[in-house]
């Protein structure tokens, strides 16, 4: 079968309810994971002795530094691991995160902050083995969109998990405090322990790609050393501008995500444990449909770069935001809807669909995995610098809260230089695109 009649196939030959199942199994996976990974968030962390440190910030960065050396580590693991090592693998780093919980609850102050790097250090790896199932699809696009839809609601979701826990801590057992906070993280994975097993089971039962999805997409299969350096080598000039992008919307995702909290009581919103998956909610529908929507697409250079241009509205959306914050402020949730879909547009777009197509495109030796993990680890090295950094940061002398002002900042700079980087980056992919072999979705 040729390629131009592979692409007119219809992706429905494959049952509806196979592309369903993924969906649920995947979306599960990884929502259930954000339940050993933010729930900690929810806390304000003000314990006694850290003056002259934000405990919360050295407790995000410390996770994150761990969830960093995952992704580096995740480069190889990743793209060697092989299908049926995948589900065994992932259940044993849950449990690996779920017991640093229980250290971080036990171990005295300062060192349950190495306890909460230990619990990044399993899960970084944990979106990898999730998206080895999904790619290599003519649904692809549709399957992974649901996949990111998990850590959009999972982000907000999490956090009402956290701060309803620590309410009821509080409230019906009389906990203190600090008591409910170190705590916390750990019955939040308990309640999720079994669900996440079920979806891992659900992932492990998914049939591998037809040959239909492999003529459209290419095969994939686990990388050698020598595949991972000459795709680097091969694709540097374009990889290097998605990998700086994702780098800028990595660092403003992140911030709004764990500080959503102080971003939300800063503009002056009453926060309740509701509030935060309510939000989430709207961002989750938008960056779905937009990047989802790319399935519906069989060229794949065209596909490639409408998602760049998606990306490029994002930004956009996010510039907006900004402005208006500033000369007409928006309601807080308002506020935080319109950054949050600007943010996630681009960054979901380049989970479900540039690498994807990057692949397809070139019908190189090569798998999502491997070039998703050179880009997060790039994207959480910066937000691990920002977050030591932030504790150098000189705080006003009237003692005002600056985190909104900051973000704000942060999200103009980064999203003018990431449309720059879009830019580059068409550029490269055109030229690129017009040297290379012949897109197997257009006829030959």
């Amino acid at each position: 079968m040729n390629a131009e009649t592979v692409n007119r196939d219809s992706p429905y030959q494959t049952p509806w309810w196979i592309h369903l199942w993924a969906v649920i199994a995947a979306f599960g996976t990884y929502f259930c994971m954000y339940m050993y990974r933010k729930p900690f968030t929810a806390a304000a962390y003000t314990d006694d002795g850290w003056q002259d440190w934000d405990q919360k910030a050295v407790l995000v960065a410390s996770q994150v530094v761990g969830y960093l050396l995952s992704k580096i580590i995740g480069i190889r693991v990743v793209s060697e691991v092989k299908r049926e090592q995948r589900a065994g693998l992932l259940f044993g780093l849950i449990l690996l995160a779920h017991g640093s919980l229980l250290l971080f609850a036990i171990v005295p102050a300062p060192w349950h902050i190495f306890c909460i790097f230990l619990n990044g250090l399993p899960l970084g790896i944990v979106f990898g083995l999730v998206l080895g199932f999904l790619e290599g699809r003519r649904m692809t696009e549709a399957l992974t969109a649901g996949l990111c839809a998990s850590f959009i609601l999972a982000g907000g979701v999490s956090k009402t998990v956290g701060q309803s826990l620590l309410e009821y801590t509080q409230k019906s057992w009389q906990w203190s405090v600090p008591q409910s906070e170190r705590w916390m993280p750990f019955l939040a994975g308990c309640l999720f322990l079994i669900p996440i097993a079920g979806f891992i089971w659900m992932l492990s039962r998914i049939p591998p790609p037809d040959e239909h999805d492999e003529s459209a997409r290419s095969k994939r299969e686990p990388m050698s050393r020598e595949d991972r350096i000459r795709i680097m080598r091969t694709y540097a000039g374009g990889l290097a501008a998605i990998s700086c992008m994702y780098l800028l919307v990595t660092i403003l995702r992140s911030l709004r995500d764990d500080f959503a909290p102080e971003i939300l009581a800063g503009l002056g919103a009453t926060v309740k444990p509701s509030a935060y998956a309510s939000i989430d909610i709207w961002v989750a529908l938008i960056a779905m449909v937009a990047n989802g929507s790319s399935v519906l697409i069989a060229n794949n250079r065209v596909a490639l770069q409408t998602s760049l241009c998606i990306c490029g509205l994002g930004f956009l959306v996010t510039l907006a935001a900004v402005f208006l914050q500033r000369t007409s402020p928006l309601s807080p949730e308002w506020m935080m809807v319109m950054v949050g879909a600007g943010l996630y547009l681009p960054y979901v777009a380049v989970h479900t669909t540039i690498f994807e197509r990057v692949i397809a495109l070139t019908r190189d030796r090569a798998n999502v995995g491997f070039l998703m993990y050179l880009a997060d680890a790039l994207g959480y090295c910066g937000y691990v610098a920002l977050m030591l950094g932030k504790n150098f940061i000189p705080k006003p002398s009237d003692g005002s809260n600056d985190i909104v002002t900051w973000f704000l900042a942060t999200c103009a700079f980064a999203s003018a230089a990431s449309l720059f980087l879009i830019v580059i980056a068409m550029f490269q992919f055109i030229r690129f695109g017009a040297q290379n072999p012949v897109d197997s979705s257009e006829p030959e």
